[in-house]
């Protein structure tokens, strides 16, 4: 039985893992002839937890989750894959992602890097991808390597 994916949710930060990932999600993108989603989840706990919620600190966010959003795309094209499409939220990327993105778009697979947490970090605020693998209803993908073109 051949498996095909139709539709690829890449999740990306503009961390390095977070690329790896995004490079892979490309290669499977065109290897499916899949429509690729590029997502990014703006965080607004660590907003809000400041004390008060910062308008400017969340404007700037999107400028930048905006831009990088819209290179990863013209990349992804760049490349060949034919139906890229950006999608920008606010929330907590762990539940966003896995049970609202993934489910309103119908993904067949996410695409996500490994944390670089340490222990400590991992055990009080656990990881992304890891809650994505809890929750998706769908295939994921944990990358960790980097792909041979790169």
């Amino acid at each position: 039985m051949t498996v095909r994916y139709n539709t690829i949710l890449a999740a990306v930060d503009g961390s390095d893992v977070s690329k790896r990932a995004f490079r892979k999600a490309i290669l499977l993108a065109k290897d499916h002839n899949a429509r690729l989603l590029l997502v990014h989840i703006i965080e607004t706990r660590t907003t809000v937890t400041m004390g008060h919620f910062n308008q400017t600190i969340l404007q700037d966010n999107e400028k930048s989750a905006i831009a990088m959003l819209h290179e990863y795309k013209e990349l992804a094209k760049k490349e060949g894959v034919k139906d890229v499409k950006e999608i920008l939220d606010h929330g907590s990327p762990k539940v966003k992602i896995a049970k609202d993105v993934a489910k309103q778009h119908h993904v067949d697979l996410i695409v996500a890097g490994a944390t670089g947490l340490n222990a400590v970090e991992h055990f009080l605020i656990g990881s992304v991808s890891e809650q994505i693998t809890r929750h998706a209803a769908c295939d994921v993908l944990i990358v960790r390597t980097e792909t041979k073109d790169n």
